[in-house]
């Protein structure tokens, strides 16, 4: 049996959103064919395994939790990669995995710094590998590869947080020179909503700008469609297989999706719905022709960033001039969009499946692939009296 190791949570804003997806996942996966390894990350950067974690009510306690679960850290030892407790008498091995199943939102852990580690010590993982990772994390590195690729985007305006502090002004100027009122500020790293605001004017952007550059160094103003439907659609696959899901309409009441809209409103407590109970309408109601065109540009986003396993792109349509924006992507999303496939016959378990499959399948591919040479070079070095030696065979 393939042992799934799911790592979850992070030291992120985003983090009690990756425990309620990482659980819904945990309870559908195909516990047959797979052994399910729960490792959450704290939010001081802690490492635990044990089967308390696959309980949402688990993460009420923190103490409770540390109590009834194993400290860990995870490395190659061998031909094996192992979980061994890090505190105790006994440091021994707790379980081993085969194959990391990452179910993480937000900085430190979705953006390529959880996927370069595992990279690094060469485990199997399900999603999109490093760079694709991180240009998904960065909005603004999302625009630039887009623009390459003349995809549909709104305008907008970055800029570092260190330069706002001493070019407030010129920067407010070009913001107001290059995109016309209402706008919206984001902060450029983060997800689901967070320190995110519209403004209608230069006081309200001023107080937008100062609330995103609490969670971020990088800011993104860009401006806002009127006649606006938010429509989002599911990616499954690599550059090699591409397949999508049904669109996805978002409703809400508030002029933006908060975060209360995507993981609060419509949730019991204590249950662990997450993205599944955000307002939406599926199928999305929009016309044929623009349903064809948000399928285009996912595909091509999809495949120009590099990304792989299941990722969402979410969409902007003016309703009135009919224009399509991508506005970003979302490199392991919210409940992993396992909704968005249920219409079309995928169910959840069916989905991570493929997922768990196809992460192992592109791990043999990069294994067939040249990342050293047999040759050493140095092995001719003889101290600084064979620099002059070893220069020429650099040549």
């Amino acid at each position: 049996m393939i042992k799934v190791g799911v790592i979850f949570g992070g030291v992120s804003v985003e983090h009690e959103v990756s425990i309620i997806s990482a659980v819904q996942a945990m309870n559908k996966i195909d516990t047959e064919k797979y052994e399910i390894v729960p490792i959450y990350i704290t939010k001081d950067n802690e490492w635990y395994t044990g089967g308390a974690l696959k309980e949402l009510d688990t993460y009420k306690d923190m103490d409770l939790l540390k109590r009834y679960t194993d400290n860990v850290v995870l490395y190659k030892k061998g031909d094996e990669f192992v979980l061994q407790k890090k505190n105790g008498l006994f440091k021994g091995i707790v379980n081993t995995v085969d194959v990391i199943l990452p179910v993480v939102h937000g900085t430190n852990v979705e953006d390529g710094t959880l996927q370069g580690y595992l990279k690094t010590i060469n485990i199997p993982f399900a999603g999109s590998d490093v760079l694709p990772s991180a240009i998904a994390q960065d909005k603004v590195i999302q625009k630039e590869v887009f623009e390459a690729h003349k995809l549909p985007i709104t305008k907008y305006v970055w800029f570092y947080d260190s330069e706002y502090n001493y070019e407030g002004d010129s920067i407010i100027e070009k913001i107001e020179k290059t995109i016309k009122y209402p706008v919206i500020v984001k902060p450029a790293t983060l997800g689901s909503s967070v320190g995110i605001t519209s403004c209608k004017n230069r006081d309200e952007l001023e107080k937008a700008i100062d609330e995103a550059i609490k969670y971020d160094e990088k800011i993104v103003v860009e401006e806002k469609v009127e006649n606006l439907t938010e429509v989002n659609v599911s990616v499954l696959g690599n550059h090699d297989n591409i397949d999508l899901s049904v669109l996805e309409e978002v409703t809400t009441d508030d002029e933006l999706l908060t975060f209360d809209d995507k993981y609060i409103s419509g949730s019991k407590k204590g249950s662990a719905k997450g993205m599944a109970s955000a307002a939406r309408k599926v199928p999305a109601d929009i016309p044929k022709k623009l349903e064809e065109e948000v399928r285009r540009v996912a595909s091509e986003a999809f495949k120009a960033c590099g990304l792989s396993g299941v990722v969402r792109i979410d969409f902007l349509i003016d309703q009135k001039k009919n224009n399509v924006y991508i506005n970003e992507i979302n490199s392991c999303p919210g409940s992993l969009a396992f909704y968005l496939w249920e219409p079309t016959g995928k169910e959840f378990t069916k989905l991570l499946d493929e997922m768990i499959s196809l992460a192992i399948k592109e791990y043999k591919n990069r294994s067939n692939k040249t990342h050293i040479f047999k040759s050493n070079i140095l092995s001719g070095y003889q101290g600084l009296k064979g620099v002059k030696g070893l220069k020429g065979k650099l040549r």
